[in-house]
């Protein structure tokens, strides 16, 4: 008989009479690793959020049955009593506090009414060495990674005694070496008894972790199973996400590719604090009208540092180089002017720079080009609302008014606000930094497909990814670099990932520029 420490039945939840979650039911045994897995929007977060308590007892209909008796959480504090603790995807650390403090923070270490600092970082030391790290328990959390952040959260839950820890995307921002190293600490409090949820959209990590697969798809529960009963475990979930075999990872796509449409010559940028540092170094490359050019590079390479500098100098100081468009320089040197200049640039951080969260659908789809709409320095409301909820449309963008607040808005449905933002600017040059990171399956066929339609439209298309299936699909030719320095340049036919790693981590190599 399996020994069940959590069961949800029948959990429905509405949002001004829109049902978010409707009758999910899931079922996690003690000790295993069971992954959540949907579409985004697809009500995966929002039943987290009703088991921890972020949502309280009343405010949604169903049972939660843990360790075999019913709970009705009020608040989060609630469910962190009884041991269940959440990690969200936006990670919920102070930044300016040390890793003792965030550890600690609600819960602190006292005597007497004062709070006992060498037994806290003692404590705290103890517990970093449970997740693997060898942090000085005083060192502030905005000095480390976003992976290190990430396990400072998972010695926060273990400072908790947390039986059940729900980890909502928890690889999403981090690199292959920071994403296995969290993987291997999940099997590792597994063999201590603690029960994990993971919601992942990364199919590979799931065969390799999970014991159990559930699926949700516009709030409901579509199946569960066991991922050692599956063969082909990725096509399983792709059919049970959307509803559908998703055949080819990739829309069929004609390339026709053009003139020369976009030139960058011997761009080089300097770190804007250390200013003798040189981030990236005389990079030279180009890209056709209608071309679909791909930028890899490991963590810290330049990728980045090198659109945004472009992007209206976004990023960096004592910035050279030229730009040209249809063979003539043009100058990028503030925002404004990049995009009077036909560059559009889409953040990998679309929550910090990419959007307005507590704005509307409407305002972020106009907020790059609102001169289209002015008359006279006024804005058309009307038109406004209707440019966005034809975006709305032609992006299927889930949401049924563009008034809905964007911060509400599931990974891929603000992704698309984004996407919308700047097409609708009316760009010839597209920059996309990590287009599809931390979103589905189904919403990244969508996304490559609105790529595949900027580039039938003549426009040059670049795109920076840490996924290189995902640059070797869409791409028509990739550019490496590493520390700053274009290694490479190579064409669909010959980009496999392997050659590309091979160019990622080489050391300069001289005459690798596009000429």
């Amino acid at each position: 008989m399996s020994d069940v420490i959590l069961e949800m039945d029948g959990i429905v939840k509405e949002f001004s009479g829109i049902r978010a979650l409707d009758g999910v039911s899931v079922s996690v045994e003690r000790g295993e690793v069971h992954a959540i897995c949907g579409e985004n929007g697809a009500g995966k977060s929002t039943l987290m959020k009703v088991l921890s308590g972020v949502y309280p007892h009343g405010s949604f209909d169903g049972t939660i049955t843990l360790d075999g008796r019913p709970v009705a959480y009020s608040s989060i504090n609630d469910s962190e009593r009884d041991g269940v603790v959440i990690i969200h995807q936006e990670l919920a650390l102070s930044p300016y506090l040390s890793i003792a403090e965030n550890i600690f923070l609600g819960n602190e270490v006292q005597r007497g009414g004062v709070i006992d600092w060498n037994k806290t970082n003692l404590m705290a030391a103890e517990l970093l060495a449970r997740v693997g790290l060898q942090e000085n328990p005083a060192t502030k959390v905005l000095e480390l990674g976003v992976g290190k952040q990430q396990l400072v959260e998972i010695a926060k839950a273990l400072s908790k005694e947390v039986k059940l820890l729900i980890l909502d995307e928890p690889t999403a921002a981090l690199n292959d070496d920071d994403s296995a190293h969290l993987l291997g600490l999940i099997e590792q409090l597994r063999t201590q008894g603690i029960t994990s949820i993971i919601i992942s959209h990364k199919l590979k990590e799931i065969r390799a972790i999970a014991d159990t697969v559930t699926v949700i798809r516009d709030g409901q529960t579509i199946e569960s199973f066991d991922v050692t009963d599956s063969d082909d475990i990725e096509t399983r979930i792709i059919r049970a996400m959307v509803g559908r075999p998703l055949d080819h990872q990739f829309p069929p796509r004609e390339p026709d590719i053009g003139e020369e449409k976009f030139r960058v010559e011997e761009w080089t940028v300097h770190h804007p604090i250390d200013v003798e540092r040189v981030v990236v170094d005389r990079a030279s490359f180009s890209v056709r009208a209608g071309e679909i050019v791909g930028f890899a590079g490991l963590m810290g390479a330049g990728r980045t540092e090198l659109a945004m500098s472009i992007f209206g100098r976004s990023y960096g100081s004592g910035i050279s180089g030229r730009v040209y468009k249809d063979g003539r320089e043009i100058q990028t040197r503030t925002v404004g002017e990049a995009i009077r200049n036909g560059i559009a640039y889409v953040t990998e951080d679309r929550k910090r720079y990419g959007l307005n969260l507590i704005g509307s659908i409407t305002v972020n789809v106009s907020a790059a080009a609102l001169g289209k709409l002015a008359k006279l320095g006024i804005i058309d409301r009307n038109r406004e609302y209707a440019v966005a909820d034809e975006y709305r449309k032609q992006m299927n963008i889930k949401t049924p008014s563009v008034s809905a607040v964007v911060g509400n808005l599931s990974g891929g449905n603000q992704q698309k606000v984004v996407l919308s933002k700047w097409i609708y600017s009316g760009p010839d040059v597209l920059i996309l930094d990590e287009p599809t990171r931390g979103i589905d399956v189904g919403a990244k066929y969508e996304i490559y497909g609105i790529i595949n339609e900027m580039a039938a439209q003549g426009k040059a298309v670049i795109v920076i990814s840490s996924e290189l299936p995902e640059l070797i699909g869409l791409s028509d030719r990739i550019y490496t670099i590493a520390e700053g320095k274009l290694t490479g340049e190579l064409d669909r036919a010959h980009a496999s990932q392997e050659e590309l790693m091979r160019h990622m981590t080489a050391a300069r190599i001289q005459g690798a520029q596009a000429p």
